[in-house]
C-alpha cells in the first residue's frame, strides 16, 4: 500500500492514546546498536495499530519517523472509512438497477400513481401529468428527511 507522505498528514493524536516502547534494534550498526535502545514501537490504543521504526541510530529520530508513519496510517484508515461510507450511501441511492426494483407505477385505467419507494398512492394521475407534483414532492422530501433522522439516531 502506498501511504501519503507523513508530513502531509494533519491528524491530532492524544498522547494518552499512545503506548511507546523502546528496545534494542537488530541488524547492522555494530556496538552502538547493541548498547542503546534506539528502536521505537508505538501502539495506538484506540485502534490497536502498531508501528515500529529502527532505521536511524537515534531514538529521537526513530520516534519522529514512527509517529509520522502512524499518522499516515491513521489518515489512510480514516480516508478508507469515509470512502466506504460514501460508497454505501451512493449504492443505497442508486439501487440495484434491477427491473423488478420499481420506483413508480402509473395506472391509467384507475387514474392512479404509486411511488413504491415511500408507499404513496395518489388517485389523480391526470393532474400529476399536467405538472401538479407538489404532493408527491412533499411526500418524497418528508420520507428523505425521516430516513436521515433515523440514520442519525442510530
Amino acid at each position: 500500500a502506498v501511504l501519503p507522505e507523513a508530513e502531509d498528514v494533519d491528524i491530532d493524536i492524544r498522547q494518552e492514546d499512545l503506548k511507546i516502547d523502546t528496545y534494542r534494534a537488530s541488524g547492522a550498526g555494530g556496538q552502538h546498536v547493541n548498547m542503546t535502545d534506539s528502536a521505537v514501537r508505538i501502539t495506538h490504543l484506540p485502534t490497536g495499530l502498531v508501528v515500529t521504526c529502527q532505521d536511524e541510530r537515534s531514538q529521537i529520530k526513530n520516534r519522529i519517523k514512527a509517529m509520522n508513519f502512524l499518522k499516515a496510517k491513521l489518515y489512510d484508515m480514516e480516508l478508507r472509512e469515509q470512502q466506504a461510507k460514501m460508497a454505501a450511501e451512493r449504492k443505497g441511492q442508486v439501487g440495484t438497477g434491477d427491473r423488478s426494483e420499481r420506483v413508480r407505477t402509473y395506472n391509467y385505467p384507475q387514474n392512479r400513481v404509486t411511488d413504491h419507494r415511500i408507499g404513496l398512492t395518489l388517485y389523480r394521475l391526470e393532474s400529476m401529468l399536467e405538472g401538479d407534483l407538489q404532493e408527491m414532492i412533499s411526500a418524497l422530501i418528508m420520507a428523505d428527511q425521516s430516513e436521515k433522522m433515523r440514520s442519525l439516531e442510530g
